[in-house]
């Protein structure tokens, strides 16, 4: 039987301070029940049978969200392109990114959570990675499409990467990814229960009030015998967000669970900065997973018995894209 060493949980995708705009509230309308469509093969729900209707404060949270997404593109953030000539970097800025972003000390961003410590050894997956989805009952069935879609996809491209086995499967998963509602929290909480026991009162409250200002979050588990060897993970994306701010989510959320749960302020262009100018995976993150799974680095070891080994990696992944 596996359980954690310690859990560590990442909260990620915190809305720019500028744009934390004053609150507004209202009580949750009951929501209402319309009759489901035909279930698409291999989508898991929570276990409620029907789609439901969103609630007011769902609603509200989407019409916020969509906002904030609209002020993040028109300042020119959220980039799709990978990173351009505008962006380039050398061999050691990305050793010096990989150490800040792989070996730095796990920790929450935002609301004070706790820190785990000043440093850590390299982890990752030593088994295959398998991503199941599910979704609150409250998400849309074209929406889960879409998202289910994408999940796919990006699997196979981080397998790819990283020449680990990466899948997304219908069931049997150890990584689960929630794409969850407001009005799904409940849900939520219960379906944790099963697949995520260790997860104590201060985590469940955080989840079960969880502040607007939190995008999505991550929680990974290593194995009893091995703190540097991940056995589970799990992420929990709002299905408020808009399609690129979710997307940017599952692309977030499930690098930094394969062992990348850190961010850098010089890490340029990543996703693993607080500023989101990247929406999406870029080619110096594709270099990050690389690196990650190079079999010349092992779990467990420090930054200053991988500094060099990195150090020749990254000359290599260099030249090998000049």
């Amino acid at each position: 039987m596996e359980r954690a060493c310690q859990p560590s949980w990442f909260l990620t995708r915190l809305l720019p301070p500028l744009l934390l705009l004053g609150a507004c509230s209202p009580q949750p309308s009951g929501p209402s029940v319309t009759s489901p469509p035909t279930r698409p093969d291999g989508l898991a729900q929570l276990a409620r049978p029907a789609v439901t209707e969103p609630s007011e404060k769902s609603r509200e949270l989407q019409d916020y969200y969509l906002q904030v997404q609209d002020d993040l593109l028109a300042r020119g953030l959220l980039r799709i392109d990978g990173g351009g000539a505008d962006t380039s970097f050398s061999p050691r800025d990305l050793v010096r990114n990989f150490e800040e972003i792989a070996f730095s000390g796990e920790y929450s961003r935002g609301g004070g959570y706790s820190a785990s410590g000043a440093g850590r050894g390299l982890s990752r997956w030593s088994e295959p990675v398998r991503i199941s989805t599910v979704f609150g009952a409250s998400v849309p069935l074209d929406q889960r499409r879409r998202d289910q879609a994408a999940i796919n996809g990006y699997a196979q491209r981080l397998a790819a990467i990283t020449g680990h086995p990466v899948q997304s499967v219908p069931s049997g998963g150890n990584f689960h990814i929630f794409i969850v509602g407001e009005d799904d929290r409940e849900h939520l909480l219960s379906r944790l229960d099963r697949e995520a026991p260790m997860i104590g009162a201060t985590e469940r409250g955080i989840l079960r009030n969880l502040p607007r200002s939190f995008y999505c979050l991550m929680l990974a588990v290593s194995k009893q015998d091995d703190p540097h060897d991940y056995a589970r993970a799990i992420a929990l994306i709002r299905s408020e967000h808009p399609d690129l701010v979710r997307l940017a989510c599952i692309h977030e959320e499930i690098a930094q669970g394969l062992g990348l749960p850190n961010d850098s302020l010089s890490a340029r262009p990543s996703i693993f900065n607080d500023d989101d100018e990247f929406a999406l995976l870029t080619r110096h993150d594709e270099m990050l997973l690389r690196m990650l799974y190079d079999p010349r680095l092992r779990p467990g070891m420090t930054v200053e018995e991988a500094h060099p080994i990195a150090l020749r990696i990254a000359h290599e992944l260099m030249d090998a894209t000049s």
